[in-house]
C-alpha cells in the first residue's frame, strides 16, 4: 500500500506542478489581478479562440486528474492510515 501512496504522492505533485503555470497562461479577462500587473495591456494581442479552447480543455483535464489523485489519497488513508 506504500508503494501506491507514494506514486499517488508524486502525481499530486506533478500534476500541481503543472496546472500552475495551466492556469496562469489563461488570457486575462480584464478588472482583476491581470490587468493589475500588465496583463491588459497584452490581452489584445492574446492567443486565438481555438488555442484557448484548448488550453481550457487542457486545463480542466488536469484538474480533474488533480481531484481524482486527491480524492484517491484520502481513500488510501481512511483504509491503511499507518501505511
Amino acid at each position: 500500500m506504500t508503494a501506491l501512496k507514494i506514486s499517488m504522492q508524486v502525481l499530486l505533485v506533478l500534476t500541481s506542478l503543472l496546472l500552475v503555470p495551466l492556469v496562469l497562461l489563461h488570457k486575462g479577462k480584464g478588472g482583476g489581478l491581470s490587468d493589475m500587473f500588465g496583463g491588459g495591456i497584452t490581452s489584445s494581442a492574446g492567443s486565438s479562440g481555438v488555442a484557448e479552447r484548448n488550453l481550457n480543455r487542457i486545463t480542466i483535464g488536469v484538474a480533474l486528474f488533480w481531484t481524482a489523485t486527491i480524492v484517491v489519497l484520502g481513500l488510501i488513508e481512511r483504509v491503511a492510515p499507518d501505511a
